[in-house]
């Protein structure tokens, strides 16, 4: 593969502005189609996200001019890597890859680091560089904190890493838990025993597990004990060894409950802990989650890794709709 060439361009007038110029050549022209999309649409996109720069196509040959040249030629080149790979790229996938461009991020480490291969065939992996950095980090450190709003796979991605562990016998099982917090309606007007009461706040977890292993690989694992699905209370005065442990909505911990939990952890076992601060129901808003790098920041084999709207792998509108609380807020603090 050819690797862009920069050099500065010598004709301020025919550019308008003074700027660099970078040539990238896709090394085969039938990976065109599926580099620039149907109608252009990728190119398009990616001249839209680099206002200040122009981008022509010559047969198989891509020129950049503009203060971000390089930087678009590289993200060509990325591209170009990610198909190779095998993956196909859409409006999506390619508006992600300018965000990590921006951040001098490599997107075909991103997209082609492989996590797990669910029951479905599908291949697991992250698809935003802050995905990537909480799956390095959950491979990296004895406990991780997933911290950012909703929709950023910090659950998903929590539990793909647990069964990857469970299935290469880095540990021998897997604890899910979340707080059960009542909210509008006590546990007590539910029907059935308790585990029946707080079946609805696991649900999350077990449609993860479903999704991953089917639904029968999933009940088999959790009839024999190595998958075990339990609310937070299930966790006082146990120790947990050689376990890959998820506390899930850990933002609805009380700082008790969050000591309580991150001490269950023992020899051999891996903790991930993922939450939202922008969605405390704990009564009194006294959670355990704020304030909890301040304590442990410091601590060898604690990760923290914050995911942002960029993250966000859902609907476009729900980066959107965060984007618009954030506005928001920031408009109260300031009248405040």
């Amino acid at each position: 593969m050819t690797t862009p060439v920069q050099e500065e361009v010598p004709d301020e007038e025919t550019v308008g502005a003074k700027g660099t110029y970078a040539e990238f050549v896709v090394p085969s022209n039938h990976l065109m189609v599926g580099l620039l999309g149907g109608r252009d649409e990728h190119l398009r996109l990616i001249e839209k996200a680099f206002p200040e720069n122009a981008i022509s196509v010559r047969g198989n040959v891509i020129d950049c001019t503009g203060p971000e040249a390089l930087r678009i030629a590289r993200l060509f080149e990325e591209l170009v890597l990610v198909l190779q790979s095998g993956q196909a790229l859409n409006v999506v996938t390619v508006g992600r890859t300018v965000d990590m461009a921006r951040e001098d991020v490599r997107p075909s480490e991103v997209l082609n680091t492989h996590v797990l291969r669910s029951a479905k065939g599908q291949t697991i992996r992250p698809n935003t560089a802050g995905q990537k950095r909480y799956c390095d980090a959950i491979a990296s450190s004895t406990i991780t904190f997933g911290i950012g709003p909703a929709g950023t796979g910090k659950s998903y991605l929590a539990v793909a890493m647990a069964v990857q562990a469970l299935q290469s016998r880095q540990v021998t099982r897997i604890i899910l838990t979340r707080p059960a917090v009542e909210a509008g309606e006590r546990l007590g007007f539910l029907p059935g025993d308790l585990m029946a009461k707080v079946d609805p706040y696991l649900r999350p977890l077990y449609d993860a597990l479903f999704d991953l292993l089917g639904p029968e690989g999933s009940q088999r694992l959790m009839e024999r004990g190595t998958i075990e699905v339990a609310p937070l209370a299930f966790m006082r005065g146990r120790t947990l060894n050689d376990a890959f442990i998820i506390l899930d909505e850990a933002q609805n911990t009380s700082p008790e409950q969050m000591k309580m939990f991150l001490t269950r952890v023992g020899f051999g076992s891996k903790a991930v802990i993922t939450g939202d601060v922008t969605q405390i129901d704990v009564p009194g808003g006294r959670s355990g989650l704020i304030g909890i790098e301040d304590i442990l920041g410091d601590v060898d084999g604690i990760a923290f890794v914050h995911f942002n709207k960029r993250d966000v792998v859902r609907h476009r509108i729900v980066a959107d709709i965060i984007d618009a609380y954030e506005q928001a807020d920031a408009r109260l603090h300031h009248e405040r």
